[in-house]
């Protein structure tokens, strides 16, 4: 078999076998391997490394895209000295991510600016890039997702992708009131991961303020007593970190 013949069938076999960094690259990694004089093994090993490292990179970038992020914002782009004192005190421990690991929530409850969804984002992506999988909502999208699925009749499919998620993050609670059936799903759903899979929750609301979203003042103690169970409660009241993080890009220009 001439070096053509072998070519192509090289090609074919990654296209085959889903192994692209292979199927575009090993002409010059050939190349490379006469040219430097690599033995057998150091070649297969290093071309493999190669494929084996962009898999990674596009599972990692799929998880990122299939979360739903509205944006992108990465702890490392915190300015922590800005953000509320609870914050400040407790986020180089979230950035472990043991709180995945472990099951716990995370609820962050304060006035809006305060860097909730900031951290909130940033913890998803960083945990996304270590192989979890995170799925971003805001609890109205969230609410109309699940009437939905209820009224197709597809509430059962609904529940096995929610549970699928390693990390749930919920934003927005306490931006609109819900009714009966809102609040009822509302709980259902956000009730069935607690204890085995993490949630962070962001709200502007404290919690004796809750039952202003869900009216039932049982359903609404029952829901923060589900949620709160071994979490980690922050306290995000303080100056707008948004405000800050404006007049400090203004400053700039």
């Amino acid at each position: 078999m001439n070096h053509k013949d072998i070519y192509e069938k090289i090609a074919l076999f990654s296209k085959e076998l889903k192994l692209p960094y292979i199927l575009r690259h090993f002409k010059e990694e050939l190349t490379e391997a006469n040219k430097d004089s690599k033995t057998y093994d150091t070649f297969l090993y290093d071309l493999l490394e190669k494929e084996y490292d962009l898999r990674k990179d596009n599972g990692r970038k799929s998880r990122i895209r299939s979360a739903r992020f509205p944006y992108k914002k990465y702890l490392e782009d915190l300015i922590i000295e800005d953000l509320p004192e609870d914050a400040r005190n407790k986020v180089k421990v979230f950035s472990t991510l043991e709180f995945i690991e472990t099951g716990q929530n995370i609820i962050l409850a304060g006035n809006p600016g305060t860097g909730k969804t900031h951290m909130a984002i940033g913890l998803g992506i960083k945990a996304c890039n270590v192989g979890y999988k995170v799925l971003f909502t805001t609890i109205p999208l969230l609410v109309n997702e699940l009437k939905e699925s209820r009224s197709e009749k597809n509430l059962r499919a609904f529940e096995k992708r929610f549970e699928k998620y390693d990390l749930i993050i919920a934003d927005e609670l306490g931006y609109i009131s819900f009714d009966k059936e809102a609040s009822e799903l509302l709980f259902t759903y956000l009730s069935l991961r607690a204890g085995r899979k993490s949630t962070i929750i962001t709200t502007n609301l404290s919690f004796e303020r809750w039952d202003e979203i869900f009216k039932d003042p049982v359903m609404t103690a029952a829901m923060i007593d589900r949620l709160t169970h071994k979490s980690y409660i922050v306290n995000m009241n303080g100056n707008s970190y948004r405000l800050k993080e404006t007049k400090r890009w203004l400053e700039e220009q």
